[in-house]
């Protein structure tokens, strides 16, 4: 992966920081925050939690107490949901430090510490054993990595025998010319989409067998417009969402969202797959 570029697409300066400033400028108690007072941010993915919970519940047989690697994991909200809610052991690893430092703190802010862990790492070269999770997540990842065949062997590698991987991802439509910015990509060079076709076929070739394949481009649609009316219609307080670490261009790269799935140029989908080894 070319850490540099993704590193200057998602960095940000003191990122606990300033999401705890924001926090408290939105009139949340610092020092008692829930995944509530999180939740309008911090699953940083088109649907946010709904949308995790609904991936979660298309895992078979999904136990509690499982372990799950989250790929990518961003500021931790889907690992804290799989955490809290599924009683799950879950390691976090993910390339840009200031993430991983930001998902620490929030992790410790609402007493989640004892079942998560962060990791600074490369989803390509990962530091863990071979079988040693019973599910591998990744959510709105894809996008920014290149060798789609690496990341999925590694996937597939540190996944047990039986186990699943869990996926949501932006993958490119029937048509080119992609409107920047993205939430992803500022410019071309980080932006590494692939058809769905291609990721299906990648995944095969490295030995997951195909469980669920839901395209969710409509519902993407109607995601980002209720966030821009929600946003329009914050009045009293600052708004608490992905302004937090996206920036001004917030507004922006949503309306380019919806701009790029009606043009047809990007498709979202969620899969489930199953590793037989």
């Amino acid at each position: 992966m070319n850490s540099p570029k993704v590193n200057k697409q998602y960095g940000r300066d003191n990122l606990p920081d300033q999401i705890l400033t924001a926090l408290g400028n939105a009139g949340k108690d610092l020092d008692n925050l829930t995944r509530a007072d999180l939740g309008t941010f911090d699953e940083f993915h088109i649907g946010g939690l709904a949308e995790t919970r609904i991936l979660i519940s298309k895992i078979p047989d999904f136990q509690q107490g499982s372990k799950v690697l989250d790929m990518g994991s961003g500021l931790g909200g889907p690992a804290r949901t799989l955490a809290d809610e599924f009683d799950c052991e879950v390691v976090g690893i993910d390339l840009t430090q200031e993430y991983v430092k930001a998902a620490t703190v929030l992790t410790e802010r609402v007493g989640l510490s004892d079942k998560i862990t962060f990791k600074q790492g490369d989803v390509l070269d990962m530091p863990f054993e071979d079988n040693s999770f019973d599910v591998v997540w990744t959510q709105f990842v894809g996008m920014n990595i290149e060798a789609k065949q690496t990341f999925y062997e590694q996937a597939y590698r540190v996944v047990r025998d039986g186990g699943y991987l869990a996926f949501h991802e932006v993958m490119a439509g029937e048509n080119d010319g992609l409107i920047f910015p993205v939430f992803w990509a500022d410019v071309a060079e980080v932006n590494h989409l692939r058809s769905p076709e291609t990721v299906q076929e990648i995944l095969a070739d490295v030995g997951f067998e195909q469980i669920e394949w839901v395209d969710l481009t409509q519902a993407s649609v109607e995601f980002f417009e209720k966030m821009l009316t929600a946003r329009k219609q914050q009045t009293e307080k600052p708004p608490l969402g992905f302004n937090i670490f996206v920036g001004e261009e917030t507004p922006l790269k949503a309306q380019n969202i919806i701009k790029n799935l009606d043009a047809g140029h990007i498709k979202v989908v969620q899969g489930i797959y199953k590793a037989n080894k």
